[in-house]
């Protein structure tokens, strides 16, 4: 696969990368864009399909490695080479991480199997808090994250930057039927546990993790809705000083996630 250097801003076979920050590319096909090397050899390690990477020059050289390494494994796919200015002008920003990629969002995701702890967002729509809580939920052990409706789109450029790639790895789940879906949880044996700063909410130290944990989060202002605290089972907050009254929801999720992780399973073989 040799890479095709481009010189015309106007070229057709980049019209994918074209004005990124007036679009959103998953209404076109349900593409996504990549951007930053990091998150590049992420969706080229991930599995998920690509369909051409924008480098520069100098990019081009040092992300060779993981272009080979799916080259062995995949069909190839084009490798468009351009000047960081000319890059500039196709995305309609500066790109000065000189690295972007297309990518096809991954079919409808379910719950895996034996899960047991997923966080569930309500009304999420800052995309790089939405892709922070990605990247510290795939960290800290989550096993899927359930979105309600009006959340922000998981595979929007800045939030798949800021999870590093975590939205390719981790099963992402667009709730329908909102907060009823909620009740479709508690059937599958997972206890609602809704994190709210609100007064009678139990002091994190002192909650015991249910066995199976789906952790409600909602946005920064409002917070959960009096909907979705009506159907949770616990309410939990986080200690504070008294100068501060709430945390950033990625920060908060981050906490409670860290607290309430799930002890290792028993090694069946020992």
């Amino acid at each position: 696969m040799v890479p095709i250097s481009i010189s015309d801003a106007d070229d057709p076979r980049l019209s994918d990368y074209r004005q990124l920050k007036e679009r959103h590319l998953n209404l076109l096909g349900g593409r996504f864009i990549a951007e930053s090397e990091r998150v590049v050899r992420r969706l080229l390690d991930s599995g998920l399909r690509v369909h051409s990477v924008l480098v520069t020059p100098v990019r081009a050289a040092s992300l060779a490695d993981g272009l080979a390494t799916w080259i062995g494994k995949h069909e190839p796919i084009p490798i468009y080479v351009v000047a960081q200015n000319l890059m500039n002008v196709i995305a309609g920003f500066h790109v000065h991480r000189g690295c972007l990629a297309v990518g096809e969002r991954p079919a409808r995701a379910a719950l895996p199997p034996g899960a047991r702890t997923i966080v569930v967002l309500e009304d999420l729509v800052d995309v790089e808090n939405l892709g922070a809580i990605v990247r510290n939920a795939a960290a800290l052990g989550a096993d899927a994250i359930c979105l309600s409706p009006a959340c922000a789109d998981p595979f929007y450029r800045q939030a798949i930057r800021v999870s590093l790639g975590g939205v390719f790895f981790l099963p992402l789940i667009r709730f329908v039927s909102w907060p009823d879906d909620l009740l479709a949880l508690r059937t599958a044996g997972f206890t609602l546990v809704a994190a709210t700063p609100r007064p009678g909410a139990t002091p994190l130290p002192d909650f015991r993790r249910p066995e199976r944990l789906a952790l409600l989060l909602g946005s920064e202002g409002p917070g959960l809705s009096e909907a979705v605290l009506s159907l949770a089972d616990h309410r939990v907050a986080i200690p504070m000083a008294p100068a501060a009254d709430s945390l950033n929801v990625a920060t908060a999720g981050a906490v409670l996630l860290y607290q309430l992780r799930a002890p290792p399973t028993a090694n069946p073989s020992r």
